[in-house]
């Protein structure tokens, strides 16, 4: 298994437009995105605090995407 490095909600949220992901709506601190295809999530941004591992893993499930392909967004 690889290392994946810490990212924060800024960083995802970065990746994911450049995935074709526009934000439709905030609330609070949580920015809802989606695709023209019709998948979506939900990122939440807050100041200094990493996403842990289970979330990111299902923020890229819900985009149907992997972890190589998020690396490479980056």
């Amino acid at each position: 298994m690889t290392i994946f490095p810490s990212l924060t909600g800024k960083q995802i949220l970065s990746a994911l437009k450049k995935a074709g992901f526009e934000i439709v709506r905030v609330k609070g601190s949580h920015h809802f995105l989606h695709h023209p295809d019709g998948r979506s999530t939900v990122v939440p941004v807050h100041f200094g605090e990493t996403i842990g591992p289970g979330l990111l893993a299902k923020i890229l499930r819900d985009c149907e995407l992997n972890r190589a392909q998020l690396q490479i967004l980056l």
